[in-house]
């Protein structure tokens, strides 16, 4: 049995990383999310019956688990895609969590010598005490640092808490404290080993690291949201390799390191595309209001109205459009795609322009216009499309701000100063849609809005688009 379970371990894991493979590619991703699916099946089977569980309780497991699943997969809109995300992570982090609660009780109940003479019973591996116990130490701290943080994560996205930076004074040197404190109440854990001393010290740190998590994304703005997510999917991960090591199971080990690197360099990727650190997204307080908000506007915005932009887009033969946040508000993707679709019929070029760190999460965009059946050939990255910026015709903003604001390549006084952007202001036409004069995430005005080749389109972005549907078809 032990070798039938390793060798299906060895499957499992080799369709992860073809899977996780497979998700580099928009034309590939669905086959990806199936292979690493089957695999997780695979890997959930096998686990539960090498513990001794009979085949109905692990079908009964499963069930559950996909009834859960395929209900959070129908109801949830793919606006709330990014709170469900942020729900996974923290199912996954209180998962790990829970694990290392329990192997700490065990570990209390029998000893560190009874608890380890049971590990090596089981897998035949002998493990050092510092080491079993350092294993849930580190489990318990990173699996409820995820839990908590994710639960603020889902509340700030969801609109259940405020979406702005929480900051107050002393705030990073309270989290400092905090972090040493339960650093040492670990120590404790692991030298007090089957103490009573070692099980407040284990004790100590759940709540510690529970208070960390709020502490660590409290800080963080809505808009710095896809690169909190990809972190605490990192974190996940990480707690869920930990938990392998406590249990001495392979695919947990070898599935925790995969999304634990790839959500780290995710969370790099997404930091390079803001032009920012981590530390600086995780304690910058970034949207706050507080520190330079750049050099004053000057000039006006001026309004359009849909039949201003019908007789340009008509006449046009590039058009780009730039998604953002906005566009997810109004579901506003397939209103998004018919207009496109007539620009096409018409004789147009048309691409969408997809920001690194456009919406909630990462890839929010691709998810929404996939969602609308639009071709992948015709989503173009923020280089890609740069380099004919000044080609373009007419460039449609749909909700996005900050991510055009050309302040950040020309104003050194501006927080996101340096920060790459999508360079719709050197399109010959711009229109923007936005709801009203509000600024984004950053709270800055954006100098795109004032821009002489620039008119904006108030109003709900799903029903301005509609319009100028019909007015095509008009």
């Amino acid at each position: 049995m032990a070798v039938l379970i390793n060798l299906l371990y060895i499957v499992a894991s080799i369709l992860f990383i073809f899977g996780i493979k497979m998700l580099g590619s928009a034309g590939t991703a669905r086959r990806g999310n199936l292979l690493s699916s089957l695999g997780m099946l695979v890997a959930v089977v096998a686990t539960l019956l090498y513990s001794g569980l009979s085949w109905w309780m692990v079908v009964t497991g499963i069930a559950i688990g996909a009834l859960v699943g395929g209900v959070a997969a129908v109801r949830v809109k793919m606006t709330g895609m990014p709170e469900l995300v942020a729900l996974f992570n923290g199912s996954g982090g209180l998962a790990s969590l829970l694990v290392g609660l329990a192997e700490l009780s065990k570990v209390h109940a029998g000893g560190i010598e009874g608890y380890l003479a049971g590990l090596f019973a089981q897998s035949g591996v002998r493990v050092p005490d510092w080491f079993a116990l350092a294993a849930i130490a580190g489990t318990v701290i990173i699996g409820a640092v995820t839990f908590t943080g994710s639960l603020i994560a889902f509340g700030k996205l969801s609109g259940k808490l405020d979406g702005k930076p929480v900051v107050f004074s002393g705030q990073k040197l309270i989290t400092a404290v905090v972090a040493l404190v339960a650093l040492f109440a670990g120590l404790i854990m692991v030298v007090g080993a089957d103490s009573g001393v070692g099980l407040a010290g284990g004790c100590a740190l759940v709540l510690l690291a529970l208070a960390i998590g709020v502490l660590m994304t409290l800080p963080i703005g809505g808009g710095d949201m896809p690169v909190v997510i990809s972190l605490l999917n990192s974190c996940s991960g990480v707690a869920a390799a930990m938990a392998g090591f406590i249990i001495l199971n392979n695919v947990l080990v070898v599935a925790g390191c995969l999304v634990g690197a790839s959500g780290l360099i995710l969370t790099v990727i997404m930091c390079r595309a803001m032009n920012r650190s981590l530390p600086n997204v995780l304690f910058g307080g970034f949207g706050s209001g507080a520190g330079p908000q750049g050099a004053a506007v000057e000039g006006e915005m001026k309004p359009a109205s849909t039949e201003d932009a019908y007789y340009v887009l008509e006449a046009a033969s590039h058009v780009v459009f730039v998604p953002g946040y906005g566009m997810a508000v109004a579901q506003a993707q397939h209103a998004v795609k018919e207009l496109a679709g007539i620009l096409e019929d018409n004789g147009c070029q048309v691409e969408f322009a997809i920001h690194p760190v456009a919406g909630r999460m990462p890839g929010h965009m691709n998810v929404l216009l996939a969602e609308a059946d639009v071709p992948y050939e015709q989503l173009w990255e923020m280089d890609a499309i740069n380099d004919v910026m000044e080609s373009v015709d007419v460039a449609v903003v749909i909700g996005a701000n900050d991510v055009v604001n050309p302040a950040a390549g020309e104003d050194p006084s501006s927080p996101i100063y340096g920060m790459p952007i999508i360079n719709v202001h050197q399109a010959r036409t711009v229109y923007c849609l936005k709801r009203g004069k509000g600024t984004g995430f950053s709270g800055l005005e954006n100098a795109l809005f004032f821009r002489e080749n620039t008119r904006m389109l108030y109003g709900d972005a799903k029903e301005t688009l509609s319009e100028l549907v019909g007015q095509f078809k008009g």
